[in-house]
């Protein structure tokens, strides 16, 4: 469990932890966690996991539903031919997006968002992207992969 001790609450659940594992004895590890500036993935992930916590969904139904599909179709989406079906869609990987696409790409999303009454932070906005990694980790399980 990830606990920011800048949160009063925070600090709270977490020295309500430690007495927990003192009281029982247990064997504990105490790591501290440095949050670096983000990359423009980590930043999209984190995106994604806003809106994945806010609809419900997993984080990688939301990346291929709303944020490929829906914001994005010029930029994920390519036709194919296969031999023995047709046509078919194949959906684009953003590691084969350039920079500048995945900037596109990241800003369409922010503002479709918008447009649903959802708040994606800014990649400037550290302690908010920090709440949020955090929350994820909290969600993980619900939020999947």
């Amino acid at each position: 469990m990830i606990y920011n001790l800048e949160n009063e609450f925070q600090r709270k659940a977490f020295l309500a932890r430690c007495e927990d594992c003192l009281d029982k004895a247990s064997v504990v590890e105490l790591t501290t966690k440095t949050f670096r500036s983000r990359n423009q993935n980590s930043y999209l992930h984190l995106l994604l996991g806003v809106v994945a916590m806010d609809t419900g969904n997993t984080i990688s139904y939301v990346k291929e539903w709303y944020y490929k599909r829906l914001c994005n179709p010029d930029l994920f989406i390519q036709e194919k031919e296969d031999r023995y079906t047709g046509k078919i869609q194949v959906i684009r990987s953003t590691t084969d997006l350039t920079k500048e696409e995945l900037s596109v790409s990241i800003d369409r999303f922010k503002r479709w968002g918008s447009e649903q009454g959802m708040y994606l932070p800014n990649p400037g906005d550290e302690s908010l992207l920090r709440e949020i990694e955090i929350e994820m980790g909290r969600n993980r399980g619900f939020l999947g992969g």
